[in-house]
């Protein structure tokens, strides 16, 4: 082993003609470089990148295999990827990729691809000369560290819209697939970030349905050894979601009932945060909503709504919001939701509060039933107290309630009898004008007998003079 002091001596080797010390030299070169980024650096201060940039396309096998280890264990440092990006060196990085050559410098020539392609112009480049197809067929190689390293390269190669059209093209779904059978769970893991990355497009989706995809990723949620897999499993089958062709073979083979069943048993907070999420994109086409009524997400939903986490109550109450446009699911949700979501008014996280007020306001909109329900969970007082909330949001929201709620007589007077005259006032001042608005309109709702109009009078005057 080669320390500090002789690593300059063993880099001019690199110049040698002769094969037998190039092969030996690299070695040694590529067990200095993988003892840390502070041997790195000195054989990049020594010039070593440059020799061996002209050792990876050298005759002999072996000097090509160790001069592309020494390059791919290198490629970690960001001084050096630097200097590899002006090389130019994924041209013939690719080159090498081809079945023919030696599985090591598979391995090693992705893992530096893998490596450079963090940068946004290293993935134009990988792009441009024709590195997905040959990352793709490594997908399907026997060495589980070359499957690794490419699916690592193509999960970041997709970030750029460019590459995710050209791999659907390349059919990357079958060994894709493939890669989630795999005994290794970070190639299972990177795979399915892949998944999910490409799975944003339509086209895609409907490939993924082709080929058993969405069964794939439902036996994996079924599997409890995978559970490390389930929220990336989730994300992908979300995505699916949003497709009413997919959900409907979703749902003609019993998938969503198992995913919905799944979701209210799962106690991890990041899955029931993502399927919510993924509920809320799948609600905003009315044909969706049909069918997740028809599954009974209001359960799910509303089972969601009780966690001890403020991520997943917002993205639930969101989900409520968006499912709201389905007639059924709104009064399903009138019958059990509503004391869930006033509860949630009375939360200390401004987030959760305005996502709970929206859910109300979609659940109370032109609903005498679901706005007697909010009376009836003693809502009225906690939508008072959420007048004063910081976020504008929640406050036009709140203002919007009640003036949903004021629509009954009798609640109209309950709420009179509580001085909301007198609440409204730091609203009406408010800068924004969504708040002012609504301020406004809830004044002129509840200012419509005698008493409340000697009020508005009143409140007119303090907002003048205050």
């Amino acid at each position: 082993l080669i320390e500090s002091k002789t690593a300059a001596t063993v880099v001019l080797m690199l110049s040698s003609p002769e094969e037998e010390v190039l092969a030996k030299a690299c070695d040694s070169l590529y067990k200095f470089a993988s003892k840390g980024d502070e041997n790195k650096v000195t054989l990049l201060g020594l010039g070593a990148v440059e020799l061996l940039y002209k050792l990876i396309s050298h005759e002999d096998p072996i000097v090509r295999r160790n001069a592309i280890m020494v390059f791919g264990i290198m490629a970690s440092h960001h001084d050096v990827k630097k200097l590899l990006r002006e090389l130019d060196v994924t041209n013939s990085l690719i080159s090498h990729l081809v079945p023919e050559e030696d599985v090591v410098i598979h391995e090693f020539a992705t893992l530096c691809l893998a490596y450079m392609a963090v940068e946004y112009t290293t993935k134009v480049q990988i792009f441009e000369q024709g590195g997905l197809e040959p990352l793709i067929r490594l997908l399907g190689s026997p060495d589980p560290d070359v499957q690794k390293n490419s699916v690592e390269c193509i999960y970041l190669l997709v970030q750029d819209f460019q590459s995710r059209a050209a791999v659907r093209e390349l059919n990357i779904i079958p060994p894709l697939l493939e890669l989630l059978k795999s005994e290794y769970p970070v190639i299972q893991l990177l795979a399915l970030k892949t998944l999910e990355v490409i799975s944003k497009d339509g086209e895609t989706r409907i490939m993924l349905g082709e080929n058993k995809g969405l069964d794939c990723l439902l036996a994996i949620l079924e599997t409890d050894e995978f559970s490390d897999l389930h929220a990336e499993a989730l994300a992908v089958l979300g995505n699916c979601l949003e497709d009413v062709h997919t959900l409907q073979l979703i749902q003609q083979s019993g998938g969503l009932k198992k995913l919905l069943s799944f979701i209210g048993d799962s106690t991890i907070p990041d899955i029931q945060k993502n399927a919510a999420k993924a509920i809320t994109k799948a609600a905003y086409d009315s044909e969706n909503r049909n069918i997740l009524n028809e599954e009974e997400v209001e359960k799910c939903l509303i089972n969601l709504l009780e966690t001890d986490n403020d991520g997943v109550k917002v993205a639930a109450s969101q989900a409520i919001s968006a499912m709201c446009a389905n007639l059924a699911s709104k009064r399903a949700f009138g019958l059990q939701g509503i004391p869930q979501l006033v509860q949630l008014l009375s939360s200390d996280n401004e987030e959760v509060k305005e996502a709970a007020v929206t859910a109300l306001v979609n659940l109370t909109a032109a609903s005498p039933s679901n706005a007697s329900a909010v009376a009836e969970a003693e809502g009225i007082e906690p939508l008072l107290n959420t007048l004063y909330a910081q976020r504008d949001g929640t406050i036009a929201n709140a203002a919007t309630v009640l003036t949903n709620l004021a629509m009954q007589e009798p609640l109209r007077v309950n709420i009179q009898n509580r001085g909301i005259m007198s609440v409204l006032a730091e609203p009406l001042r408010s800068t924004n004008s969504q708040v002012q608005s609504k301020a406004a309109f809830a004044v002129a709702v509840f200012g419509c007998d005698a008493d409340a109009r000697t009020e508005v009078k009143l409140l007119f005057w303090a907002v003048v003079i205050l």
